[in-house]
C-alpha cells in the first residue's frame, strides 16, 4: 500500500497540473464560481458550512482533488465515499429560485467539477506554462475519474476540455442563471479577507485579488467586480512574475505537500510502473 501510486502517477497530466502550489489559487476562484450558482448555494446554506466554518467547503473541494491525484487508491475511494455520503442528505427546495437543489444532481455536480477544472488549468497556464489542446484534453480525460468517483455520469459529460468550458460559458450567460444570494455574499466576504488561517494570511491578499479579477465577466458582474486597465496590468504582471521565478524555486515552494509526500511514497518501490492514463 505504501508504494501504491494511486489512480495516476508522476507522468499523468493530473499529477503535473495539480502538484503546483499556484494551481491552488484556482480553488478560491472556483469557490466564487460555485457560490454564484443559486442551487449550489442552497445546498451550502442547508449545511451551514459558511457560517460554522468558512474554510470547510474550500478544503473539502481541494482535498478530494489531492486525494484522487496523489493518494493511494484506497485513500481516493475513501475520500470520495465521505463526500458522497454527505451529498445524500443535501437536497430540498430553494426558496430563492423555487428550483430543487440536490447535491447528487448531475448538472449541479458537473458545475462544481467544471469550475474547479477550468480554474486549475487557468492558473497552471498563467503561472507555469501553456498547455496544448491535447494536454488539456488528457487532463480532462483523466479528471473524469474524479467525476466518476463522486457519482457524476461520465457518459453524459462533455468529451473535451473546450466542450466543458463552453458548457460553463453557455450556462453562465443564461438569464438569471447566476445569482448573488446570501451565500454568495458570504463567500465574497470570506475571499475578500475573512478569517484567514494564519499560515496563509501573508499571501491571502494576492490570492484574493487574483481570484476576483480572473473571474469570467458574467461572474464579475454578479460580485460587482469592475474590470480596469490598472487591475488587468497588476494581475498579469504578478502572474507573469510567478511564472518567471518558478523555475528558480526549490520544490518546497513550488509543489504542494501531498505531491511531495506521494513522490516519496512511490519512489520506495523502484520497480513500480506508472500508467499515463486512468482507467475510467
Amino acid at each position: 500500500m505504501k508504494s501504491d501510486p494511486g489512480y495516476f502517477g508522476p507522468q499523468s497530466m493530473m499529477w503535473k497540473v495539480n502538484q503546483e502550489i499556484t494551481v491552488l489559487f484556482g480553488g478560491a476562484r472556483a469557490l466564487l464560481m460555485h457560490a454564484a450558482h443559486p442551487l449550489i448555494a442552497a445546498g451550502a446554506r442547508q449545511t451551514s458550512f459558511y457560517q460554522r466554518d468558512p474554510w470547510k467547503r474550500l478544503i473539502r473541494t481541494l482535498s478530494l482533488q489531492n486525494s484522487v491525484t496523489f493518494g493511494t487508491k484506497q485513500e481516493a475511494d475513501e475520500s470520495a465515499h465521505r463526500i458522497n455520503k454527505l451529498h445524500e442528505v443535501i437536497k430540498g427546495e430553494d426558496k430563492i429560485t423555487g428550483g430543487y437543489y440536490d447535491a447528487l444532481d448531475y448538472e449541479q455536480l458537473l458545475w462544481v467539477h467544471a469550475c474547479l477544472q477550468l480554474s486549475s488549468i487557468y492558473f497552471y497556464e498563467k503561472t507555469v506554462r501553456k498547455l496544448t489542446i491535447d494536454q488539456k484534453d488528457k487532463y480532462h480525460e483523466e479528471n473524469m475519474l474524479s467525476a466518476k468517483l463522486v457519482l457524476i455520469d461520465v457518459k453524459k459529460m462533455p468529451k473535451t476540455h473546450l466542450e466543458l468550458k463552453d458548457w460553463v460559458v453557455e450556462k453562465s450567460k443564461s438569464k438569471n442563471f447566476l445569482r448573488l444570494t446570501d451565500v454568495a455574499i458570504d463567500v465574497k466576504d470570506i475571499i475578500s479577507g475573512g478569517p484567514v488561517p494564519l499560515h496563509i494570511k501573508p499571501i491571502w491578499p494576492f490570492i484574493s485579488f487574483t481570484a476576483f479579477n480572473t473571474l469570467p465577466e458574467e461572474f464579475k458582474a454578479i460580485y460587482g467586480i469592475k474590470t480596469t486597465k490598472v487591475k488587468e496590468i497588476l494581475v498579469n504582471f504578478n502572474l507573469y512574475l510567478l511564472k518567471f521565478t518558478r523555475p528558480f524555486l526549490p520544490p518546497f515552494f513550488r509543489l504542494i505537500a501531498p505531491a511531495r509526500w506521494a513522490r516519496q511514497r512511490i519512489t520506495k518501490n523502484p520497480n513500480l510502473k506508472f500508467s499515463d492514463k486512468a482507467k475510467i
